[in-house]
């Protein structure tokens, strides 16, 4: 059964249209005003809702404002139902990202033929993300299969016993090619699993089911997270004396795996891009519900141009392996955010300075 959210003030009107819609084999959730439409949207995740406009506390133009700006409910088709009949009320709506637009009182013929409608719209859109989702599966099969770990990770493995058992001082051309070989195939072998991990978010972005299981898990302490990888990356290049921190605890809506993701893509950028004796600077703060992290350098910052294609649809192609640091990594670290939602931001002067900025909700108490 196809399930349907009514948001309507008017008990009469609310309960007319319900008992249409289960006639018609429709699943109905019903709820009295603005506020406990947002919520059961949320909870819920129905296939079509229909809104009044006019209601107390919060009326129709904020419910769809609020459910548009959330990954989970952005998509779902949405129907005004309202009294007012002037022009500039329909384009305001519609502007807002509302599908239809019925004026009260409407015939039950009309409303029933506004939802097939919708409905069969986005049954369209369903099955055009489904193909475009399995093309991004061919990729990445094609592309990047996974047997190809296995190879890299004897590689890494033999690499590593060679410099434990190098005992050849006076060969130091030796070592220094078993390090290259083992550098340069940690760096494989991360660029992997970040083609993986964004192959596994962009099908997760497509649906509101995975989103929400995404956004049930919690990191009850971030403030000792984020020390630990921030610590961990600046040791890996050496740039300990350059690490600042100053960080403010918090209990955060997101798993610990994704919120050390999000730190160690920021943090591993902002040491790669800087030069040894500039800071990196680690801040965290808490404010009205929203935990900011902030990672800044004095490295030489991105272009405007650069800024704008963050986190931009990208291709499996060539042009991603040149992307070392200011690509895949970021644009991972802002999906991750978004899709907690939160929302990731950059602001760079071209060598001066950078800083990303990530903010996620605190967990609920």
């Amino acid at each position: 059964m196809q399930k349907i959210l009514v948001i309507e003030d008017e008990f009469e009107i609310r309960e007319n249209i319900t008992e249409l819609l289960h006639a018609q084999n429709f699943q109905v959730i019903a709820v009295e005003n603005g506020i406990k439409g947002i919520t059961a949207a949320q909870t819920h995740i129905p296939d079509l809702i229909i809104c009044d406009i006019s209601m107390p506390e919060l009326d129709g133009y904020r419910v769809l404002e609020a459910l548009r700006h959330e990954p989970i409910t952005a998509s779902i088709p949405f129907i005004f139902l309202t009294a007012f009949v002037e022009k500039s009320n329909t384009r305001k709506g519609m502007e807002l990202g509302a599908d239809d637009y019925l004026t009260k009182p409407c015939t039950p013929g009309e409303l029933l033929s506004a939802i097939a409608t919708r409905l069969a719209k986005q049954a369209t859109r369903d099955r055009q993300q489904s193909e475009k989702l399995e093309e991004l599966r061919q990729s990445i099969i094609l592309s990047l299969p996974h047997e190809l770990r296995t190879p890299l990770n004897g590689i890494l493995a033999s690499s590593e016993l060679l410099l434990m058992h190098f005992d050849q001082p006076e060969d130091a051309d030796t070592r220094e090619m078993i390090e290259l070989i083992n550098i340069s195939g940690k760096r494989l072998y991360r660029l992997i699993q970040n083609f993986l991990l964004y192959a596994e978010l962009e099908l997760i972005a497509a649906s509101p089911e995975q989103i929400k299981a995404l956004q049930a898990h919690s990191t009850p302490c971030a403030e000792a997270l984020v020390t630990e990888k921030a610590v961990y990356q600046a040791q890996q290049v050496h740039r300990q004396p350059d690490l600042e921190l100053e960080l403010e605890d918090a209990y955060l809506q997101i798993s610990p795996t994704r919120l050390m993701k999000i730190v160690d893509e920021l943090v591993d950028n902002a040491f790669k891009f800087s030069v040894p004796g500039t800071p990196v600077k680690v801040a965290c703060q808490v404010s009205q519900g929203i935990f900011t992290l902030s990672v800044s350098d004095k490295g030489r910052g991105m272009k405007p141009e650069q800024l704008m294609q963050i986190g931009a649809h990208m291709q499996f192609d060539r042009k991603l392996y040149e992307q070392q640091g200011s690509g895949l990594g970021l644009a991972i670290a802002k999906r991750l955010a978004e899709l907690h939602g939160g929302s990731l931001s950059i602001e760079s002067v071209p060598a001066e300075q950078t800083t990303v900025t990530v903010k996620l909700p605190l967990a609920p108490e």
